[in-house]
Order: C-alpha cells, then structure tokens, then sequence
C-alpha cells in the first residue's frame, strides 16, 4: 500500500506543476490506478520567501503551515514543498504537522555524495544563496558550493522572477550560458537548478545538460518514500 503525498505548492505555480509531473514521470505505474494519489495546495497567498529573509516581508510561515495541515487533514502522509527558498522554514513547517516533510536540499546533497561529486555550482534565488540553505546541506554531505558573481547572480533572479515566474522577459534575452559558464569556472563538476522556476527554464533554453534538478531529485524522493518503484535508478 503506497502513501499520499502532499504538495505545498503555490511557490510558484508552474513550479507546483513541474513537481507533480516528474512524480508521475518517476513512477513506474501500468496503469491509473498504479500512480501515487497525490493532493495539491496551490496557494499562492504565501508571500515571497525571499523578501521575508533578506528584506522584512510578510513571514510565509503562517500561510505554509495553513498548507501543510489542509494537506495533512485531506489525508496526505508525506509532505513536500516545491521551493527551495521555503526550506529555509523547513523547521517551522516540520514541526507542525505529524507526518515526514522531505527536505530538498538535503536529498539533493545526497544524490551528490552518492555520485562523488565534489564540488557542485548552486543557482538560486538570492534568498536561498544568502540563507545558506544549500551551503549547510552540502557542507554536511562533503560537497563545496560555489556560486555565480554578482552580475551573474542578477541574471539569476531575472531568469527567475521575469523569465518563469511574470514572463515579462524572453527567456532567450538572458544570458543563461553565461551563468553556467561562470559557475563551471569556478571548478563545478555538476551545476544544482537550486529555484524551481530554473529547471523550467533551462529545459526551455536547452541547457540543462550537466546539471542537477533538485525538483526532480525530490520528485525521486516522493516516490520512494510513499512506497512506490521508480522509473529510474537515481535522480539523475
């Protein structure tokens, strides 16, 4: 018997989405009745995980646990949140609902150790750079972080925030190569989409060779830990 995952989404939308679609991509399932169920809370009330720690925005916190108890009292046994930044909160959520909240960064620094790398590339929202979310996860797992320059981090959050999450900015018109070029420089073996609107768009931009998806590392992680068998050995 597989459990029920439950997604805290909103963080944004499309990246909700991703989430679930490579949790459906990763099960092996013969039919409908073989994939995981899976409930949603697309709520997008919950404010900008960035703003609240680097710049004194409204705390997400009260809105992501509203989120992690509608899913656990729906029925959900696992708990996943499909943003990076939020794991920042991760305590707070884990600590007020009874069911396992998997932790993205973690799983992902995992999924390095187990590959031997050495030295990862992180591409992230300002606020999960500055938090140190990835940098403790790594650390912990053996791995070096290192990250884009402050012109190369700018075009970051633009890819981000007017590339994926407004649309307002052609991805094309961002210099993404550039961004990776920066970190690979640097002597990264493997470079983390560490913000879930990333995968998005290097999959759009055709550049997500030699990188690492944290989404679909906790996509991996979903399917294993509800107890189902996945279509592939690692998240890779």
């Amino acid at each position: 018997m597989t459990k029920t995952v439950g997604v805290i989404g909103g963080m944004g939308p499309a990246a909700t989405c991703d989430l679930m679609e490579k949790i459906v991509a990763l099960t092996k399932a013969a039919s409908d009745q073989e994939h995981l169920h899976m409930i949603a809370d697309v709520n997008t009330a919950i404010p900008d995980r960035t703003a609240a720690i680097l710049h004194g925005g409204p705390d997400p916190v009260p809105e992501m646990v509203k989120s992690a108890r509608r899913l656990v009292s729906a029925g959900a046994e696992i708990l996943v949140m499909p943003c990076n930044t939020a794991h920042y909160f991760y305590d707070d959520i884990a600590a007020a609902v009874r069911v396992p909240v998997l932790h993205m960064a973690r799983e992902t620094a995992a999924a390095l150790r187990a590959a031997g790398i050495e030295t990862a590339g992180v591409l992230a929202t300002d606020g999960t750079v500055q938090s140190g979310v990835y940098e403790r996860a790594l650390a912990e797992a053996g791995v070096r972080a290192v990250y884009p320059g402050p012109a190369m981090q700018r075009e970051v959050m633009r890819l981000i925030y007017e590339g994926v999450k407004a649309r307002t900015a052609p991805l094309a018109s961002i210099p993404a190569g550039d961004i990776l070029a920066d970190v690979r420089a640097q002597g990264a073996e493997t470079v983390l989409l560490a913000c879930t609107e990333l995968p998005i768009a290097f999959r759009e931009l055709g550049l997500s060779e030699g990188c690492l998806d944290p989404t679909r590392v906790l996509a991996f992680a979903a399917v294993k830990a509800a107890g189902a068998e996945t279509t592939a050995p690692d998240p890779w």
